[in-house]
């Protein structure tokens, strides 16, 4: 067998080659699945080559339908790294340096020589400000995400006289009343369900229910409260160790933000016009707008954040109300469609008013241009959501195809980006995670098992915990269910049980997770989270099929030890466990412990 130099990746200076912490560099490499029998990392002090060069095995973790990944963790003895591969397939042996693919027999071994190996891959100096720190609160958390005007209506006072019936059917226009004063009303529930950190939908003033169209950055909507009514939701989660994010729209804005008002009615004589993206003046809205908008929509104009005052100005907004309120961080709305360097200068800003605020971005894809340590601390894990669907929801894809594609996801970030990626099973912008599993709750009851034993902050959209049903926008958006006779008060305890156990076991949030890959395939996914230098970690086993299955414990456990069930999606859920297997149930999963 030969090796594959198709299959062979590696680029320095990305994630394939990051500060982990200021003594630690992790060094990847793609190969072909199944071509390399050996891969190993020669690395040493570029200055001091002679006696820090040193060959080190490297680990395969994770891989796919097409590729292993392979990683090692080397601390240079200097805080410099040169390095070069080892490539070993049947005879083929084969060293990859920056000048490409040489064969071994040509090259000298350099060990011990003092001749400095100029054409290998570098990475420079471990610097601390290149090291990616997201804040470590975020970890642990477990987020709750709330549509305001929907989940519980605490000043009457403050509803709209229009307001629909609490329980009607949503429209794209109605409104139901809810407000800032319904969640404070609501934080003990939060509480005794575990969430420790609420994201909110956009709170500040604007003529939709949805609030994506601001008309004021600096005033809360007055359907939902007053800066005072949002410092006391805060002030009063913190007091149960609870952190809010909101949602910052600064892609667009609403038309009727002042500025984009003054050029409607000025034109390109107004001062604000190069404020947005104008391609004929005077401003027309059909049938297409004449300046740029999200999705063409006339009533979210695009802002152009490369202008200067536009960016001071969105930023001197995020940090003002942190200021004010204390909030502990932001998600950005459509954060893809804007430039990086208004985000970098974002993010500054807002680290320097609080360096433990959670930056997070809406980026539905591929995030690595935003994951550098320069923008954001995540992204919302949407490709996590769709192989959840393609497995649990729709059986696109077989147990084998979704180890494959979570391994190719992990691969993309450093894990401690990772381990802060905001994973989701629903929001605002899909149907509910009951409505896609065909209204079969065991369903539901295995994808959350997946949701809080993944790499990543699981976060439950508001009433999914209680089984709440809702096709595509805005039926997704229905109001609360807070009688207990409508919702389903058992997953609600299963959820509950599900986000204790996650915050009691390390594993499932510092961890890392491999698949048992021999084990995975048609409607199985079996994986394990261990924390670093521990052989007892977790086993997760979920099947999806209709029938038990049996899958085979794999050699890290003791023979002599029948392993405990810590959690299961139901309660009949293990037919039979030993030391050597388990036996699990049709549509259900568990997780084990030695």
């Amino acid at each position: 067998m030969s090796i594959d130099r198709a299959g062979i990746d590696h680029r320095p200076t990305t994630s394939d080659s990051h500060a982990v912490d200021t003594e630690t560099v992790e060094v990847r490499l793609r190969s072909a699945r199944g071509n390399l029998d050996e891969c190993a990392l020669l690395h040493g002090d570029k200055f001091d080559w002679a006696a820090s060069a040193q060959t080190t095995a490297m680990e395969q973790v994770h891989r796919d339908a097409e590729y292993d990944y392979w990683r090692l963790r080397v601390t240079p003895p200097h805080r410099r790294l040169v390095y070069a591969f080892r490539l070993r397939a049947g005879d083929d042996d084969l060293w990859l340096t920056e000048w490409g693919f040489e064969d071994a027999a040509d090259v000298a071994y350099p060990t011990g020589g003092a001749e400095r190996p100029l054409h290998y891959f570098e990475h420079p100096y471990l610097n601390a400000n290149d090291v990616i720190d997201p804040p470590e609160w975020v970890e642990e958390a477990v987020f709750y995400q709330i549509f305001p005007d929907r989940f519980e209506n605490g000043d009457p006072d403050r509803t709209p006289d229009d307001a629909a019936e609490w329980g009607e059917q949503p429209t794209t226009t109605n409104v139901f009343g809810g407000d800032l004063q319904g969640v404070i009303d609501r934080l003990d529930y939060l509480g005794e369900l575990g969430i420790t950190a609420l994201y909110l939908t956009p709170v500040f003033a604007s003529e939709s229910n949805h609030k994506y169209n601001v008309a004021d950055y600096g005033r809360v909507d007055p359907a939902f409260g007053d800066t005072a009514t949002l410092s006391r939701l805060v002030d009063r989660a913190h007091e149960r160790g609870i952190r809010v994010i909101l949602d910052a729209v600064f892609n667009h804005c609403g038309r009727q933000f002042a500025p984009f008002q003054d050029v409607v009615e000025h034109g390109a004589d107004s001062p604000y016009a190069d404020w947005f993206h104008v391609h004929e003046f005077p401003i027309r809205f059909e049938p297409r707008p004449t300046f740029e908008a999200w999705g063409f929509e006339p009533h979210m104009p695009k802002l152009n954040t490369e202008h200067p005052q536009v960016r001071a100005y969105l930023i001197d907004v995020a940090v003002e109300w942190m200021e004010e309120t204390g909030v502990d961080g932001w998600r950005l709305d459509v954060a893809d469609e804007v430039d990086h360097e208004f985000w970098r200068a974002f993010r500054q800003a807002v680290k320097a008013e609080n360096p433990d605020a959670y930056v997070l971005g809406e980026v539905w894809h591929d995030a690595r241009p935003w994951l550098r340590g320069d923008q954001f601390d995540a992204t919302m894990n949407y490709p996590f959501t769709y192989a959840v669907d393609g497995f649990f929801t729709e059986a696109s894809i077989d147990g084998r195809a979704f180890a494959d594609r979570v391994g190719r996801f992990l691969f993309r970030y450093p894990d401690a980006t990772n381990r802060v990626l905001f994973n989701l099973l629903g929001s605002h912008d899909t149907a509910r995670l009951r409505t896609r599993c065909g209204d079969d709750v065991d369903r539901v009851r295995v994808a959350m098992l997946a949701l809080f034993t993944a790499v990543g902050v699981p976060c439950v959209y508001y009433g999914d915990e209680v089984g709440m049903r809702g096709g595509d926008d805005p039926d997704c958006r229905r109001t609360m269910v807070w009688d207990p006779t409508e919702r389903d008060e058992a997953l609600r305890a299963y959820v509950r049980e599900l986000i204790a156990v996650r915050r009691e076991r390390s594993a499932l949030t510092r961890g890392d997770l491999r698949f048992v890959h021999d084990q995975c395939g048609g409607d199985l996914v079996v994986y394990r989270r261990t924390t670093a230098g521990s052989r007892d970690g977790l086993t997760v086993v979920i099947n999806r099929g209709d029938e038990a299955a049996t899958v085979e414990l794999d050699d890290d456990w003791s023979a002599a030890s029948v392993p405990s069930v810590v959690v299961a999606s139901r309660d009949d859920a293990v037919r039979e466990v030993d030391s050597t297997r388990v036996t699990v149930a049709g549509v259900s999963g568990v997780v084990l412990e030695p």
